[in-house]
């Protein structure tokens, strides 16, 4: 589930405890659940990282990146219910691995934690990691995302609005929950084609994209009925208390109060909006 500000949000709560200190260990935990893809080696990677400075943590779209001193890239992507942690894990049967760094601090280590496996772990050379989270596999991160640029990526397409904001190569970091939200508050129905977009909806769009993911990075993101999501001191995100549409079909429009929130299902996956607030589709 973890989208752009759930990531953004666990990037910082870390950064300070691990930014300028070296690794010295990195070990896979005992787990006994489905593994999660790791790549190369855990052993050639403790090699590599072993007594290397964590220079920089900062999220690329919805992963998390560990610049090293050595030019390396350690970087991890939490996909459906991954996390990284500073401590007391929601459960230690689902702890994947752990990194300790040098000297004595408030937190020593950084943990990475997933309740399904569906997460990766993956060591990049500085070279392939500019292929892999270069601009040829992910598109320009949504809160940089100007509205000129917004209104070239929808000219090319007819695809729904909704289903080009899920397109990591269009635009990085907006997952299925802050898609519906923006278009709420964008008032643009999820299914119009994004070339029939005009320049005032295209305008409505970009600051809507501004608005909904600051307010969510602010509330430190959205932590659903499962529980999943937490940050990196395992606290709930509150951005959940003030979704508009969300999850909250059947429910009365809290923008207009005229009609209840509609669901319906675009490439596979629920989108929620008020037909009478977003009425152009």
């Amino acid at each position: 589930m973890p989208e752009l500000p759930e990531v953004e949000t666990m990037v910082r709560g870390i950064r300070s405890h691990v930014e300028g200190r070296k690794i010295v260990h990195f070990g896979k935990c005992r787990c006994r659940c489905r593994p999660m893809a790791i790549r190369p080696a855990v052993s050639r990677i403790q090699r590599r990282v072993k007594g290397i400075e964590v220079l920089a943590v900062k999220r690329v779209a919805k992963r998390i990146v560990f610049s090293l001193s050595s030019g390396d890239c350690l970087v991890f992507e939490p996909r459906m219910t991954g996390l990284i942690l500073l401590d007391d894990p929601p459960d230690r049967s689902h702890l994947r691995f752990e990194m300790r760094f040098s000297g004595r601090r408030e937190f020593n280590s950084v943990w990475i934690w997933d309740r399904r496996g569906l997460g990766t772990l993956t060591l990049f050379t500085a070279r392939e990691a500019e292929q892999k989270l270069g601009p040829t596999n992910l598109g320009p991160d949504a809160l940089l995302m100007t509205t000129a640029q917004w209104g070239e990526c929808c000219f090319r397409t007819a695809r729904p609005i909704k289903v080009l904001l899920l397109d990591q190569k269009v635009v990085g970091g907006i997952g299925n929950l802050y898609a519906s939200e923006i278009l709420h508050v964008a008032t643009i129905h999820p299914a119009v084609p994004a070339n029939t977009l005009n320049p005032r909806q295209i305008k409505l769009l970009s600051e809507a994209v501004q608005l909904v993911l600051k307010e969510a990075i602010k509330y430190e993101g959205s932590t659903l009925g499962d529980g999943t999501y937490r940050n990196a001191l395992n606290q709930s995100g509150r951005y959940q208390n003030v979704h508009r549409v969300y999850k909250r079909e059947g429910e009365p429009c809290p923008t207009c109060g005229a009609r209840s929130i509609c669901r319906i299902v675009q490439a596979q996956r629920s989108t929620f909006y008020c037909a009478n607030c977003q009425q152009n589709g």
